[in-house]
């Protein structure tokens, strides 16, 4: 699980937008549990995610991970990942950190879900605004 992490986490920091997508099997979930009203709570499906998440480079500048702890589960399908990642936020180019909590359970080497835990008030800060973080990921 260690080596499909950095994998992940390399799409990420090359803007491989379609790549990390790629990870996904053709059913796999992404869900936002912390997810705000009018926010999509899940993303299903390989195709959907990967036009979920097309446009993120686009807003957010990865550049490089700051901070990353993998934890293995009882599960050995299931892996918690804690990372922080730090760049530039396209619009203003103000540089920007933020951190992740990600559950992911691998099947057949595909994500079949994964559970993206982040604070939607520190994007909205990093974004310029509520308004802006809805335009930016809102459903």
């Amino acid at each position: 699980m260690h080596d499909f992490v950095e994998h992940a986490l390399d799409l990420l920091r090359k803007h491989d937008m379609a790549g990390f997508a790629g990870l996904w099997a053709e059913d796999g979930v992404l869900e936002f549990p912390f997810a705000g009203p009018g926010y999509p709570k899940r993303v299903e499906g390989r195709d959907a995610i990967r036009e979920y998440l097309r446009d993120y480079p686009n807003l957010l500048d990865i550049r490089e991970v700051t901070a990353k702890t993998v934890h293995e589960t009882t599960d050995p399908a299931v892996v918690v990942v804690e990372f922080t990642v730090a760049g530039v936020v396209v619009a203003t180019r103000k540089p920007y950190e933020l951190s992740y909590i990600a559950v992911i359970t691998v099947s057949d080497g595909f994500i079949s879900h994964y559970r993206d835990y982040w604070s939607p008030l520190a994007a909205a800060e990093i974004l310029g605004g509520a308004a802006e973080l809805t335009a930016a990921f809102g459903g």
